[in-house]
């Protein structure tokens, strides 16, 4: 009987128990463990709440809507994490190598000498405007040396570093040779000197400089000519006469052949500014057109070439144009040439090979700097440097060099809507950021001429800005106050690297350069350092950190201490901060993202078109697609590249667009 009883007491206790868990389970308000409840609110929703409506009336309904609605809350909220939606900039990159390099000592040129214009046979009033108008009292060591030279009647092949003067050093014996004609110069005669340059704007800043050594000697009238402007009133500039032209020499070539008033009868003059670059446009047959016309009318003449670089091209169009020259190398001695015709023979054997022999120089207050970045952080690395130099620094003026028109385009409207937070200002070309004091503009062949010139005055004239452009800013420009020069695409040559850093550090200013180059293309430092040519290193992290002085980019969390800005975790949180604000912006609609396969596909093609000789440091399969896709916005690798239009780069075979 005993056992009979404790037997039903423990069979009551067990039923209680099982009843108690029971109700445990079914009570609104109850706490299963985690498991159970997880399995029971997955089944709820997955069956939907008409059971619970159907069992609990009033309140008891609300709670799986509750949920539903908080659940919802949550989502908009991780919507806005901007972590989410992107990949990892920091994993999977490329290790970056230490840049090994022996130091080279640099070629130097001592731009200024002591020596004044009045100690030359010049037209008093002409010493005048120089010291006046142009504000420079003694000459640059490329004037002292060449002016003497032109105004003895000699042909020269000058050749001198970037930003030495070189524009007066022909214009002020040009001038002084011009005004001081027996019988006094008609407007109506037409054209005594014939200018080529390169590009619209070279032709322009040269028109300026002679314009104002031309202020007391009215009667001389100066002309530009060049691709873009209207024909029709270039014709009748022609028919009304030009005495000094200064051209491209598309247009020029233009003239030509389709108006019947030009001719050069009276040509004594000419002279190729940039002579390499205007080889490097394709603009070769183009000048042999002109020498043909002018020959035919006129056989003699005085002529000059200069460059900052001596290319095969130049040699080869020295050894056509001129006769029996003087060549002027500020690097070394002024030496007159007494065989010409076997020193143009030593140069033309040794130009083969001038890219592993040339060694340039560079001025001397120019500091230069390399940054290996892997090819997803180039697009934040790129925007933390402007934040660094262009905002919280201040007072800096930037030129950043593509490889292509596209480029330029997307990378101006990206940064100006990310960085600014903003849109456009009304006029084209120019967008002020007066909110973060940036002021960003662009620059390439592809735009009209109006627009070109206009953007080409606006940077001219501003003391802060960042340009974006491609090479054809890259010759010639005389922009002052650029204090920093980008290359976020690198040179196809290290003469182009010299002329691009030559923007900066001109007629004895101070300036800085940054080329960046991705980890498979760390040997163009040791190409560099061939032509004497030194670079520092500067760390991707240092500029990336400069984003901490940004709150614009941090990431905001729930009991998030106070940033101390050094650790490298947040820094790396607000890179991808703001690469996911650039990818929000490129995907926020279809005509975006095709815009950035655009630019990107012609990165891509540009790429392709490196030399042979730097196939080794620039090959498209080191590329890895998905990763380059990241710089442009994208967030994935397209995989349709091949059915967009094509894309065009900065080495065109057609020079159209550049005249």
């Amino acid at each position: 009987v005993k056992s009979q009883s404790l037997l039903t007491l423990v069979c009551l206790f067990t039923l209680k128990q099982s009843d108690a868990l029971k109700r445990k389970l079914q009570a609104p308000h109850g706490s299963p463990p985690v498991k159970r409840k997880r399995k029971l609110s997955v089944n709820t929703f997955r069956k939907g709440v008409t059971e619970a409506d159907k069992r609990e009336e009033g309140s008891s309904s609300l709670k799986p809507l509750a949920k539903k609605h908080l659940t919802g809350k949550q989502n908009e909220s991780q919507k806005k994490k901007p972590f989410i939606k992107t990949s990892s900039l920091f994993k999977n990159n490329p290790d970056i190598p230490e840049i090994r390099r022996k130091e080279v000592q640099q070629v130097q040129e001592n731009v200024f000498t002591t020596d004044s214009f009045s100690q030359l046979d010049l037209h008093p009033h002409l010493i005048s405007t120089i010291n006046t108008v142009l504000n420079i009292c003694s000459m640059t060591s490329v004037q002292k040396q060449t002016i003497p030279v032109l105004l003895q009647g000699r042909d020269a092949l000058v050749r001198s570093q970037t930003g030495s003067g070189k524009t007066l050093a022909y214009g002020i014996p040009l001038v002084q040779s011009l005004q001081g004609m027996e019988s006094k110069i008609q407007r109506s005669d037409g054209p005594y000197a014939l200018v080529l340059v390169p590009t619209r704007e070279l032709a322009l800043q040269s028109f300026d400089t002679v314009q104002k050594l031309l202020k007391p000697f009215t009667w001389i009238v100066p002309g530009v000519l060049m691709g873009g402007e209207k024909r029709k009133s270039e014709k009748a500039r022609l028919r009304k006469g030009i005495n000094i032209l200064i051209s491209t020499p598309g247009r020029l070539v233009d003239h030509i052949k389709s108006t019947e008033c030009i001719h050069f009868r009276r040509t004594q003059w000419l002279i190729i500014d940039e002579a390499d670059r205007i080889l490097d446009l394709g603009f070769e047959k183009d000048v042999a057109v002109i020498l043909n016309a002018l020959n035919a009318e006129r056989e003699t003449r005085q002529n000059v070439l200069l460059s900052a670089t001596l290319t095969e091209g130049v040699t080869r169009l020295a050894d056509i144009s001129l006769n029996d020259p003087v060549s002027i190398s500020i690097a070394d001695e002024t030496q007159e040439v007494p065989e010409p015709a076997s020193q143009r023979d030593r140069k033309a054997r040794s130009s083969s090979n001038c890219m592993d022999q040339e060694n340039f120089a560079v001025p001397e207050t120019l500091q230069q700097y390399v940054m290996m970045v892997p090819s997803k952080l180039r697009l934040v690395t790129l925007a933390a440097f402007i934040l660094q130099k262009c905002k919280f620094e201040k007072h800096h003026k930037m030129i950043i060099f593509f490889s292509s028109c596209e480029q330029v385009e997307f990378y101006y409207e990206l940064l100006v809507k990310v960085l600014s937070g903003g849109s456009e200002s009304e006029q084209p070309g120019r967008s002020s950021l007066s909110s973060v004091n940036l002021q960003f503009l662009r620059l390439h062949g592809n735009m009209e001429q109006e627009e070109r010139t206009e953007v080409f005055q606006e940077f001219l004239k501003s003391k802060t800005g960042i340009l974006l452009c491609t090479d054809v800013a890259a010759r010639g420009l005389d922009l002052p106050q650029v204090t920093w020069i980008v290359q976020y695409n690198a040179p196809a040559s290290a003469a182009e690297y010299i002329h691009r850093i030559g923007r900066t550090a001109r007629i004895g200013c101070r300036g800085s350069s940054l080329l960046v180059l991705a980890p498979s293309e760390a040997g163009y430092v040791s190409l560099l350092a061939s032509h004497k040519i030194n670079v520092s290193e500067l760390k991707m992290e240092k500029v990336l950190a400069s984003l901490m002085r940004d709150d614009r980019f941090k990431l905001h969390r729930p009991g998030s201490k106070k940033s101390n800005g050094k650790n490298p975790q947040e820094v790396r949180e607000r890179a991808t901060v703001l690469q996911t604000k650039f990818e929000n912006h490129v995907h926020s609609s279809e005509g975006t993202v095709q815009w950035a396969k655009k630019a990107l596909q012609s990165f891509l093609c540009a790429y392709t078109t490196y030399p042979r000789d730097l196939k080794h440091i620039f090959h498209i399969k080191s590329l890895h697609l998905g990763h380059v896709a990241k710089s442009f916005g994208l967030r994935d690798a397209p995989q349709n590249l091949t059915a967009l239009p094509a894309a065009g780069s900065k080495r065109k075979t057609k020079p159209t667009p550049k005249r």
